[in-house]
């Protein structure tokens, strides 16, 4: 009889293990099949595992990549708006030098031409305010201060540029040197601007005609100047993003590869495991019935 209790209960436990190890199998294909993933749990596989973490952190560096370049592409956008518009007031301020060096001219009209160089001055300074966001984008790294104010020509930014990271040990410079292009009361466009309206309140034709339309074509050419880096570097980021876009295509492709399951297969599998689990149950209720007669007999 003794023989017989220990014959049971091995033949018990060893059933009981057969069950649990199809029912594992059972639940292992069912949580592939609600999930759609090969991976569901670090001992599914720990090097499939490891391979898309690894994935997942790339993919997450070329997302973060992605976004800086967006970011890069809006302050650009803005610099380039920005930049277009002072191109349109300095061209309007060089038809009003050549109609001021008109030595037929009324001082009378040179006085209003100066008014309205005044007003395009103060122009190009409101525009040179420009923010994307919340930030000042002509100041350098001060963001946060207005580069120019209405009561002075000084010029409150910094020469210090502005980076993006825009790959893995690759940036970009998205700054301008916006106190030589544009100027402040020492130098650049706006300066220019200020000796043109004095000259023409003083009656200086020649001066108009001469060195004042010099310094103006020469400061518009810096200008110009300023406008092609921008679009060089709106190239450079399209570039980029093209190539990141590429890049998360490709990176998204090899997680999908590593962690989604094959749902036709696990379909089957699932199926399969479940008819085993099933045949486990019937056949283990059917011994231990026999077992237990056979024990009271």
């Amino acid at each position: 009889m003794t023989t017989d209790r220990v014959t049971m209960s091995m033949t018990n436990r060893t059933l009981l293990a057969n069950i649990e190890s199809a029912a594992a199998r059972v639940a292992k294909a069912q949580a592939k099949l609600s999930s759609g993933k090969e991976l569901n749990a670090p001992s599914d596989d720990p090097y499939a595992v490891g391979r898309a973490l690894q994935l997942r952190s790339e993919l997450g560096e070329v997302q973060q990549y992605q976004r800086n370049v967006s970011d890069a592409q809006g302050l650009q956008q803005a610099m380039d708006t920005t930049l277009s518009s002072v191109n349109d007031y300095v061209l309007r301020a060089r038809d009003l030098v050549v109609q001021g060096a008109n030595g037929a001219l009324g001082q009378s009209d040179r006085n209003a031409i100066a008014d309205e160089i005044d007003q395009i001055t103060d122009g190009i300074k409101s525009a040179a305010n420009a923010r994307y966001g919340d930030q000042y984008i002509f100041g350098g790294t001060k963001t946060t201060t207005a580069p120019y104010s209405t009561s002075n020509d000084t010029y409150s930014g910094n020469s210090a540029s502005i980076h993006r990271e825009i790959a893995r040990g690759a940036d970009v410079n998205l700054s301008i040197d916006t106190k030589t292009v544009i100027g402040d009361s020492g130098g650049g466009i706006i300066s220019v601007l200020r000796t043109i309206a004095s000259d023409l309140r003083s009656g200086s034709t020649a001066a108009l005609g001469t060195t004042d339309l010099s310094a103006l074509d020469a400061a518009h050419d810096g200008l110009v100047g300023a406008q092609s880096r921008v679009g060089a570097v709106a190239q450079q980021l399209e570039s980029a993003q093209s190539r990141l876009g590429q890049l998360e295509e490709v990176t998204t492709k090899q997680l999908s590869d590593v962690e989604d399951a094959d749902m036709a297969k696990t379909f089957v599998d699932y199926s399969t495991q479940n008819a085993g689990y099933q045949a486990a149950l019937k056949a283990g209720a059917q011994l231990i019935q026999q077992s237990l007669l056979d024990f009271l007999h």
